[in-house]
């Protein structure tokens, strides 16, 4: 390996010339929000400005296990053999625990003396850094290959340096980006799924903006044919367990929603023309921008009929046990008065017909 003391530097002219160079470069990268392109931008502009036959990006999770793998000077042939070499991994695990930037004149005798057989690519001079945010490791980037087999310079470091600043900007983007999308598909999944109804309001107008599939299923239901989904909130009608009965359009949720106050455990009876309706349990909870003002409005309904059905099911199970239990417990209740009757007295045959009776009613009771 070899240190900044090492090279000589090159000439303010040819640093200078490559300002321009440098700005289109940065200009190119900073105009994609794709991962792949800005790593393979990376990688050709650092080639591009240093010299640099070949360039690799490998990126790495936080085991650092090598993922994304983009080189820039390779063919297509090339690129497969790299990223299909037995020893690849191994070398890889080498150069990424190593201290950087590095610089290696030779670099194909320093991969031999590891005791890895290096004929995949052909390279002198090699240059590497860890690519870090935020003391973050999240991948390596190596140029190879100097034009005229020079060694790198200084300036060549100070190049990698900042296209490696832009590509562990990029992937930890890319990262979070991508983490944010996966737990928001996971936020949308499990209210679209819910057995909740669930429409978002536009606060500015005052109109539905998105529903949930359970939604979606109450406005068919109350859904006047011929009509859209949205007409549903013209013409329906509220009716309250207090009696009280108002338009839909005219239903506190409105008055929520201008008001920015929260509703909760409404129950009513929505109905549209036809017959149609719907006893669901509302509630609603005001969304706020940034300035306090609302910016829309979450509103909640359950259909309370599984819930009335389950009630209705339990009552008739009840009955039907009490009816079940009533004879057996007459008829024991029976026999214990009639043989606890002072005023009577039976033999031992009457006195054990009573207790068989008991027994039989008790075996049909545990039955």
């Amino acid at each position: 390996m070899t240190n900044s003391d090492d090279t000589r530097a090159e000439s303010p002219a040819t640093d200078a010339a490559r300002r321009p160079a440098l700005s289109r470069a940065l200009l190119r990268i900073s105009a994609s929000l794709d991962l792949e392109t800005v790593l393979q931008e990376v990688a050709d502009g650092a080639c591009e400005l240093t010299g640099a036959r070949y360039g690799c990006i490998v990126t790495v999770d936080e085991s650092g296990t090598p993922g994304d793998f983009v080189t820039s000077g390779l063919t297509e042939e090339d690129h497969r053999r790299v990223a299909a070499w037995p020893d690849g991994l191994r070398l890889f695990e080498q150069l990424r625990d190593l201290p950087g930037p590095f610089r290696i004149p030779d670099f194909a005798a320093f991969v031999r003396s590891l005791g890895v057989t290096w004929d995949v690519v052909l390279s002198s001079a090699c240059m590497s850094t860890p690519l870090r945010h935020l003391g973050a490791h999240v991948g390596n980037f190596f140029l190879g290959d100097k034009e005229g087999r020079a060694e790198f310079t200084d300036e060549d470091e100070e190049v990698l340096l900042l296209f490696a600043a832009q590509a562990a900007a990029a992937i930890v983007n890319a990262r979070t980006f991508r983490a944010e999308q996966r737990a928001r598909a996971d936020v949308e999944t499990l209210v679209e799924t819910s057995p909740i109804g669930v429409v978002v309001f536009d606060a500015r107008t005052g109109r539905p903006a998105s529903f949930n599939r359970e939604a979606r299923r109450l406005f068919e239901v109350l859904r006047v044919p011929g009509h859209p989904r949205e007409h549903v909130l013209e013409v329906a009608t509220c009716r309250f367990a207090d009696g009280r009965e108002i338009e839909l359009d005219r239903f506190p949720l409105i008055e929520t929603m201008k008001s920015a106050q929260t509703l909760r455990a409404e129950e009513m009876v929505v109905s549209t023309p036809g017959g149609r309706s719907i006893r669901v349990l509302l509630n609603a909870t005001p969304i706020h921008a940034e300035d306090g003002t609302v910016r829309s409005l979450v509103a909640t309904a359950q259909d309370l009929a599984p819930l009335e059905a389950l009630d209705r099911m339990r009552a008739d199970f009840l009955g039907m046990v009490s009816h079940e239990l009533r004879t057996p417990l007459a008829a024991i209740k029976g026999s214990t008065t009639t043989v606890l009757d002072p005023a009577q007295s039976f033999g031992p045959t009457e006195t054990r017909q009573f207790f068989r009776i008991i027994d039989e009613q008790a075996d049909r009771m545990s039955a």
